[in-house]
């Protein structure tokens, strides 16, 4: 089987894909954050969004897809709101695992609500939500990620910092 095609311009399948995956997650979680309390409902809202837009200007102005369809559909919304970084900065760029918190924060947070719930006063509702929340996180991402998007990415090809932190066989620096 030969490489996988690499997308100038995201089909919308993938990109309505990996939207509804992350939608999904936002939402169990504002529900489950709603079990604590509004204020933690709004947090909650108010983290997310602030994710989105930490990604938008830290990431999204400097990736190659910076006003075009990228797989999460980040890139044209990004050149709407931001001026174009540098592409070589995304390229350089090098995370940890350690920097990937606030991102791991999106479910866990409502998972620690939804355990302190289920200790507090035990509802189905809160047990599958919970389930759900994690298969999404975990197996979901995997599979958007690690079938859909990444290996037809043009980014990825030119230097991406979390397929270098995730693909062993590719921890050497870009050469962009």
């Amino acid at each position: 089987m030969g490489e996988p095609t690499v997308y100038d311009k995201f089909p919308a399948r993938i990109v309505l894909l990996s939207n509804l995956l992350s939608v999904s997650i936002y939402v169990i979680g504002a529900y489950l954050m709603a079990g604590l309390g509004f204020w933690s409902l709004a947090a909650y809202i108010a983290y997310c969004g602030w994710m989105e837009v930490r990604l938008l200007r830290h990431s999204c102005v400097n990736c190659c897809y910076y006003g075009g369809t990228c797989a999460f559909g980040k890139g044209r919304l990004c050149a709407l709101l931001f001026r174009r970084g540098d592409p070589q900065r995304f390229a350089r760029r090098q995370i940890s695992w350690s920097d990937l918190i606030p991102d791991f924060a999106v479910s866990l947070l409502p998972a620690v609500a939804a355990v302190i719930q289920l200790v507090t006063g035990f509802r189905w509702v809160t047990l599958v939500l919970l389930v759900v929340l994690l298969v999404l996180t975990v197996w979901g991402n995997a599979v958007v990620r690690g079938s859909f998007t990444c290996p037809h990415c043009r980014q990825r090809q030119l230097g991406c910092p979390a397929e270098r932190l995730f693909n062993k066989s590719s921890r050497k620096p870009a050469t962009a």
